[in-house]
């Protein structure tokens, strides 16, 4: 195969940032065309509705990102990021059964959205070969022979502005929800995606308060989860500029009020009081918003029989998930690197060069987008498993439910349980909730007798009135 001369990136998302860091070395080129208006320092954007909400690296997101920007952790961290073992500087609420804390060397970082996205693209515009365009529209793709040769672009600053093409033989898709690539295909003659939905109605309201040093006796954070007949929950966690940034949340219709009297009650339902505690000793630093949720969604690009050569999607373009579990922008990192391995073995691999000499580009960007698709379906569906299979436990929850769906509940309730009592069976969570283990280990023959052994032992936290 032989690597793209010149990638676009439809998007200067956080994926398609991230899509650029891999491309960039393997690819002499690469353009990002990125509709908003970009800021010159943190702030929110309209294209990231979900920008003042609050954010949090998981442990493997930060492993991920600091692989494909080398040193970029030690950059957030030093911009005000806080550092968290997931296990032992954070109360976690399951079921309302309090995970028992311990050090696991498992590191989240606590940090605002605004901050982490210019950090990233501060990095991304200054790698060789980047270029990073804002203001300009992605409004169709050029192909030929069922293979992409560019995109139409337009410029959003002026008014009935003209359309360019500009020609490219790889598109990477990075624009988020608001994906145009499945009403483009069907226009070239292509199948859409299959998609598969699962509707969780999930709303919630973050506000910014002022952090004492004394609160929570010095921890990051906790959590609660909303589980069944309990569709709510919240969290309070650390972020930059000694700030709380505090989320309350609601699933299947059940919606945190916006007042500051009704936060609080709302609050005081949980198992936990820290959240409300906050609320109720903190200063708010910004109003209440409110983001809504309605569905996760996942495209199947990776079981498309006939593709477009040489475009590829990645981040929520791709699969978007319950932004509750916190997957997003791990996932689009890990995507990245599996497109950065597949460039590396396009450059490097003899044997790939002597197959394929002599085909030419066309047959380049079809094999590295059958090897990308085949490779990032693999590791949607551990993630989807984790989120999906949460938010079906939920019997108003719309959506396909595997077979032996009950059995895997009821043990999922004793896991919880006995990772109470048992802070290995923690660990072993956080890891599959952090992406650094695979599902699977969760069944795995040792885990299950921890599981049995414990579960009978835990007892759930007290619940506010």
């Amino acid at each position: 195969m032989t690597a793209p001369s010149h990638a676009v990136v439809i998007g200067a998302s956080i994926a398609g940032l991230l899509a650029a860091a891999a491309l960039s070395g393997a690819c002499p080129r690469v353009t990002l065309f990125e509709r908003d208006t970009l800021p010159a320092e943190p702030g929110p954007r309209r294209g990231v509705p979900q920008t003042r909400q609050l954010h949090a690296l998981q442990a493997r997101g930060v492993q991920a990102l600091d692989e494909l920007l080398p040193g970029l952790r030690d950059e957030l961290v030093a911009a005000g990021g806080v550092l968290a073992d997931m296990q032992g500087d954070i109360h976690w609420y399951l079921d309302d059964y309090l995970l028992k804390t311990a050090r696991t060397g498992l590191e989240g970082i606590g940090i605002s959205r605004p901050l982490l996205e210019w950090l990233i693209r501060s990095r991304v515009a200054a790698l060789p070969g980047v270029t990073i365009t804002d203001a300009t529209d992605v409004v169709g793709l050029a192909t030929a022979d069922d293979h992409v040769t560019g995109v139409t672009v337009r410029a959003t600053r002026t008014r009935d502005a003209a359309e360019e093409t500009i020609a490219a033989d790889l598109v990477i898709d990075a624009a988020g929800a608001g994906s145009r690539i499945p009403v483009w295909l069907p226009q070239l003659g292509l199948d859409a995606p299959r998609t598969t939905r699962v509707r969780a109605g999930v709303t919630y309201v973050t506000r910014m308060y002022r952090r004492d040093q004394k609160q929570l006796d010095g921890r990051f954070g906790s959590l609660v989860t909303p589980y069944p007949g309990r569709p709510f929950g919240g969290a309070v966690l650390r972020q930059e500029g000694e700030r709380w940034v505090v989320l309350l949340a609601g699933m299947v219709g059940t919606e945190p009020p916006l007042d500051e009297d009704g936060m609080i009650a709302f609050a005081d339902q949980f198992a936990c009081g820290d959240i409300a505690a906050v609320l109720r000793e903190s200063a708010p630093l910004t109003e209440p918003l409110k983001y809504t949720y309605p569905e996760s969604a996942r495209n199947h690009y990776e079981k498309l029989g006939r593709r477009l050569g040489g475009l590829l999607v990645i981040g929520d373009a791709y699969c978007g998930f319950n932004p509750i579990y916190g997957q997003g922008i791990t996932i689009a990192a890990l995507e990245a690197l599996i497109l950065r391995r597949l460039l590396g073995a396009t450059e490097g691999s003899a044997t790939e060069g002597s197959a394929t000499e002599g085909r030419g580009t066309e047959d380049s960007g079809a094999g590295l987008a059958r090897a990308y698709f085949q490779a990032a379906g693999k590791l949607v569906d551990e993630a989807w498993e984790t989120s999906a299979s949460s938010d079906l436990r939920f019997p108003e929850v719309e959506g396909r439910r595997r077979r032996g769906a009950g059995l895997i509940n009821a043990y999922g309730e004793k896991f919880r349980a006995a990772a109470s009592v048992d802070p290995a069976l923690g660990e072993t969570f956080l890891r599959v909730a952090n992406m650094a283990e695979k599902p699977a280990k969760l069944l795995s023959p040792g885990t299950v007798l921890r599981v049995f052994r414990s579960a009978g032992k835990a007892v759930r936290a007290g619940r506010g009135e």
